[in-house]
């Protein structure tokens, strides 16, 4: 979709994603080392009570379906800026979901516009785990002003 395709408030559902456990591990391994993510011992000890998956892990699972759905990214030029807030743990298991949401339109010229992005997300119960903002750059139709 091109910039003047969106509305403030359309909303688009992303498919489901579940949290592989060795995958998750080996992401840490590879980018967030901590032992809250790799050591089952220290998990269980943490008030989380197990190993929890890295954040930008989790992210990133659900922010693949986002860009697999092309809602933008035919037309998507870059990102100017973004925001995520963890509020909750993922767990090795936890089916995440995703609902993207359109939150602001700004024109920049005649060839592109900004698009505020909100991408919630949540697990298998129903809570919210994530809220991220991305605004991002998409081309407009040509020549419209």
């Amino acid at each position: 979709m091109y910039f003047d395709d969106f509305t403030v408030g359309d909303t688009f559902e992303l498919s489901s994603v579940q949290i592989d456990k060795d995958k998750m591990v080996e992401f840490a391994k590879d980018y967030d080392p901590q032992k809250i993510h790799m050591d089952e011992d220290h998990g269980r000890a943490s008030r989380f009570g197990d190993i929890i998956a890295p954040g930008i892990m989790s992210f990133m699972s659900v922010w693949a379906e986002f860009v697999k759905s092309n809602i933008i990214f035919d037309n998507f030029i870059a990102a100017q800026n973004f925001r995520i807030e963890w509020l909750s743990p993922v767990f090795a298991g936890d089916e995440l979901t995703g609902k993207v949401i359109i939150r602001r339109t700004q024109p920049r010229n005649k060839y592109n516009g900004v698009v505020d992005i909100n991408l919630v997300i949540f697990n298998q119960d129903g809570n919210k785990v994530m809220d991220t903002v991305t605004e991002a750059i998409l081309n407009r139709r040509v020549g419209e002003a």
